[in-house]
């Protein structure tokens, strides 16, 4: 297996669907998608330093998680994944890129993947993964459980019924049929 290394962040990265290369945190290179940042190069700050040296330190990346389990997960690999009390809370991690040697190519590439995924917009990531796309995404939570509740799976599902039948279904009112129409 080939060693991860700093330069792999960015061709990582930068692979993945819809992820764009900007700026947050004021002036932090940052990848990002669909506007949300998944990735980002931190400053270095009193909040990070090495316990050998007291230096902050200066080669510090913030990867998001999926949730704080993802993240617990991380910091009990044994890599070189850690927290600081800056993000006690908060779904993302550190690693320091003189240390990604620590991983091997494949690992950080999960990593990142499930960063942008934690971020990417939900169509987005089953497409990536090659999962099934929500064919009624477009509506709201309620009409898409009373469709679920009715049995309705499909667009053709949808088709087949009829403007009273989907409006008498609880949580299923005008706005939602006329969404739900335009999908068919």
């Amino acid at each position: 297996m080939a060693k991860a290394r700093e330069q792999d962040v960015d061709s990582i990265a930068g692979s993945l669907p819809g992820a764009e290369s900007g700026i947050s945190w004021g002036d932090r290179p940052t990848w990002k998608v669909g506007g949300k940042g998944f990735l980002l190069r931190r400053a270095p700050h009193k909040t990070a330093v090495d316990p050998a040296t007291g230096e902050p330190y200066t080669d510090l990346l913030v990867i998001h998680t999926a949730d704080l389990e993802a993240k617990e997960a991380l910091l009990q690999s044994g890599g070189p994944f850690f927290d600081i009390d800056h993000f006690r809370g908060y779904a993302a991690v550190l690693v320091q890129t003189s240390r990604l040697g620590e991983l091997d190519r494949d690992e950080l590439t999960e990593v990142i993947t499930e960063a942008w995924a934690a971020k990417a917009p939900k169509r987005m990531v089953a497409e990536h993964f090659g999962e099934p796309v929500d064919p009624f995404e477009a509506l709201g939570a309620p009409a898409r459980r009373a469709l679920a509740g009715a049995g309705i799976r499909t667009l053709d599902d949808l088709a087949a019924r009829t403007d009273a039948e989907l409006l008498a279904l609880h949580g299923f009112g005008p706005a939602a049929l006329r969404a739900a129409r335009a999908l068919t």
